[in-house]
């Protein structure tokens, strides 16, 4: 106990620190991009209709990409694993007391804000964009909650295993595109459904899915379970799948990280700035 409260502590602080430096100047312009395209592209199709449904894509689109946010947030994990990496501030961490351990923690703590920022900026306008969601019932915010809650554990988790099988920037971007492609064929942007029948098996594998499932079944009125797989938001299954992820990705995470520090060296950092500067020159 006595070496896992500094290292939380200490991890807090500094993931807090991160975050407030993500937030201003430039940076808050990147981190503004994609949440409001996102808003942009929910206003230009909030009243395509889909088929005879009486719904609109629109309203279909943003519990969705909620969804999708906090499955982005795998990807940021990887991102800043990979460029830690190659800048020697996971090696600075590891030659420190309980390093690792804060470092992990901080991350997490940053990324989970940061996540939690982008869905603030993409619902609080979006229930004025679009008709039909249901936010003024409390089951509907308790649904909310333990999809994100487990979503952040399962996708983070995954995260660090594939951050620390991969050593560079350029190796992590690689990565979003399978990720990206999965995004695609996961129901965020239309119904699932009108996939065929291989798809919707890849997709019901990975997690991203089940987070959009879980965010229409916690913010669109029970008669728009028609576009979904069986007419069920099958709320147990969501569970079930994303607490699977989350507790795979607890266990596996900690033991890959470990063993991705313990090979960081000064030479490795040295060999891949070295690198970096030949692909910059």
């Amino acid at each position: 106990m006595t070496a896992v409260t500094p290292a939380l502590r200490a991890g807090v602080w500094g993931g807090l620190v991160e975050l407030r430096q993500a937030f201003t100047g430039m940076e808050l312009v990147g981190q503004l991009l994609w949440p409001v395209a996102t808003l942009v592209a929910v206003f230009f199709l909030r009243d395509v209709a889909i088929g005879t449904t009486g719904y609109e894509i629109g309203t279909i689109i943003l519990p969705g990409a909620l969804g999708m946010f906090v499955a982005l947030g795998m990807l940021l994990v990887v991102q800043q694993l990979a460029a830690d990496r190659e800048d020697g501030t996971l090696l600075r961490a590891k030659a420190t007391p309980n390093g690792i351990r804060a470092y992990l923690v901080g991350k997490l703590v940053q990324i989970s804000a940061t996540i939690l920022a982008y869905l603030a900026i993409i619902l609080i306008p979006g229930v004025f964009l679009v008709d039909g969601l249901e936010i003024s019932d409390p089951s509907s915010w308790i649904t909310f909650a333990w999809v994100l809650v487990l979503g952040l554990v399962a996708t983070q988790a995954i995260g660090v295993i594939l951050g620390s099988a991969i050593a560079t920037p350029r190796g992590a971007g690689y990565l979003s595109l399978p990720v990206l492609g999965l995004i695609a064929i996961s129901g965020i942007f239309a119904p699932i459904t009108g996939l065929p029948d291989w798809l919707q098996w890849i997709a019901q594998v990975f997690p991203i899915y089940w987070l959009g499932l879980g965010m229409r079944a916690a913010f669109l009125p029970d008669d728009a379970v028609v576009v979904e797989i069986g007419e069920s938001w099958r709320q147990l299954e969501t569970a079930a799948v994303l607490g699977a992820w989350a507790i795979v990705g607890l266990v596996l995470a900690p033991i890959v990280l470990r063993r991705m520090a313990r090979r960081e060296s000064g030479s490795r950092v040295a060999e891949r700035r070295e690198q970096a500067m030949r692909r910059v020159g």
